[in-house]
C-alpha cells in the first residue's frame, strides 16, 4: 500500500425534495383541502477520524463524493424522506480545508472526532403550509433547496511529540530503530525514508511519547531539490524537534556546519512558526571518530550552529547516549503538559497503533 499524505476532492450534498401541490379527493370528504407534503432534506456529508486508518490512499482515485437527494413530498400530508448522509473515514491528523480559499474547516486531531464539511439541502414546503381562511385551495410550493458543494483539500499531519529533522543519511532512521520498535529502512544511500515513520518510545511501563521521521532534507528543497520540503507539514503538530547531523561524514569536503545551517533555513522557509519550536541538537555518529577528536569536533559543531537550547552527542548505531536522550525528551514533554494551556497532540488510542512503517517504501 502506498502512503498518500495529500488529497484533493470534491464533495455535493444531496439536495432537498420539492414541496408537493396536492389536494384530498376522498369520496364523502368534501371539500377536502391542500394535502401536499414537505419535500426531505438532503443528505449531509461528513468526515471521521478512524485510528485504523494511516493514509489518504483512499481518496487519491475517487475524487468525487456526493451524498443522497431527499426525496419529493406527497399527498395525503406525506413528508418525502431525507437522504441519507455519507461519512468518510479519514485518518486521525487529517487537516481539511478549502480548496480555493485556503480556509480551514476541519482539523481531525483525535480518533473519533467528526466534522460537517457539506450541508445537505433543506426541503421544499408543501401546499398545506399555505392554507389560510382567505385561500383554502393553495397551489403553491416550494422547491427544496440545493446541496452544498465544495472543492476540498486533504492533509495529513502524523500525530507526533518529537519530529527528527537533517540530511539523508544523518541517521535519523536508525535513531529511531534504536529507541522504539518501529523499524524503518535503512541503507547506503541517500533517501530510503520515502515517507514518514512514526516510534513508541517506552522510557518505562507507564511513560512514553511518539516520534516523527521524515524524509530528509537537503540545500535547496524549497525550490524542489530532492523530495521537496512538503513533509514538513508532519513535524507541525510536535513539541520539540530534534536536529540530527552527521558528525563524521564520509565525504572529506562535506561541511557539517553548512548543512546543519542549510537545514535551518529550508525550515525557516518552510514556516517560521515551525523553525520557532523548541528544538534541541543532535551529534550523530560519533562511534565513527576517534575519542581524541570527538570534543573539538563537536565544540566546532556548535560554534557554527549558533544558540541551542541543549544539545547531545550519540551513536544510534550501537545505542550509545541514546538512552539519556530519550530520559530528557521525557522529561521535557512531562513538563510541557504540566503547562497552562498546553494542546496534546498524541492519544493513547495513536501510540499504540502499529508504526507506518508497514507500509512499501514507494514514493509518495
Amino acid at each position: 500500500m502506498k502512503f498518500f499524505d495529500e488529497a484533493k476532492i470534491e464533495v455535493i450534498a444531496g439536495d432537498g425534495g420539492n414541496g408537493a401541490a396536492t389536494f384530498r379527493r376522498e369520496k364523502y370528504v368534501p371539500k377536502g383541502g391542500p394535502s401536499g407534503g414537505d419535500g426531505g432534506r438532503g443528505g449531509s456529508i461528513y468526515a471521521i477520524a478512524d485510528r485504523n486508518l494511516n493514509t489518504l490512499i483512499d481518496f487519491r482515485y475517487t475524487r468525487i463524493f456526493r451524498a443522497e437527494r431527499g426525496e419529493n413530498g406527497m399527498s395525503s400530508d406525506c413528508y418525502g424522506r431525507g437522504g441519507q448522509d455519507l461519512v468518510l473515514r479519514m485518518p486521525v491528523g487529517t487537516v481539511i480545508s478549502d480548496l480555493e480559499t485556503g480556509e480551514p474547516i476541519a482539523d481531525l486531531d483525535r480518533d473519533g472526532k467528526k466534522a460537517l464539511i457539506a450541508q445537505g439541502g433543506q426541503g421544499g414546503l408543501g401546499n398545506i403550509h399555505f392554507k389560510s381562511s382567505t385561500n383554502r385551495a393553495p397551489k403553491q410550493c416550494t422547491p427544496g433547496t440545493p446541496g452544498e458543494r465544495r472543492d476540498l483539500k486533504l492533509e495529513l499531519r502524523v500525530l507526533a511529540d518529537v519530529g527528527l529533522l537533517g540530511l539523508p543519511n544523518a541517521g535519523k532512521s536508525t535513531f529511531i530503530r534504536a529507541v522504539s520498535s518501529a523499524r524503518p529502512k535503512v541503507a547506503d544511500y541517500p533517501f530510503t525514508t520515502l515517507h514518514p515513520n512514526l516510534g513508541v518510545v517506552r522510557v518505562d511501563a507507564n511513560r512514553s511519547f511518539v516520534v516523527a521521521d521524515i524524509p530528509g532534507l537537503i540545500e535547496g528543497a524549497a525550490e524542489g531539490a530532492g523530495l521537496g520540503h512538503q513533509f514538513l507539514r508532519h513535524l507541525q503538530r510536535t513539541h520539540l524537534l530534534l536536529h540530527i547531523v552527521d558528525i563524521a561524514p564520509f565525504d572529506p569536503g562535506a561541511d557539517p556546519v553548512h548543512d546543519a545551517r542549510a537545514i535551518l533555513d529550508e525550515l525557516k522557509k518552510y514556516d517560521p512558526a515551525l523553525y520557532e519550536k523548541p528544538r534541541w541538537l543532535v551529534a550523530n555518529k560519533l562511534d565513527l571518530l576517534p575519542e581524541e577528536e570527538r570534543e573539538a569536533r563537536l565544540a566546532a559543531l556548535l560554534a557554527g550552529y549558533g544558540p541551542v537550547e541543549r544539545h547531545f552527542a550519540i551513536s544510534a548505531i550501537n545505542g550509545a547516549g541514546c538512552r539519556e536522550l530519550t530520559f530528557a525528551i521525557m522529561e521535557h514533554i512531562e513538563e510541557e503538559k504540566r503547562r497552562p494551556g498546553f494542546s496534546p497532540t498524541t492519544n493513547a488510542d495513536v501510540g499504540l497503533k502499529a508504526d507506518l512503517q508497514d507500509h512499501d517504501e514507494t514514493e509518495n
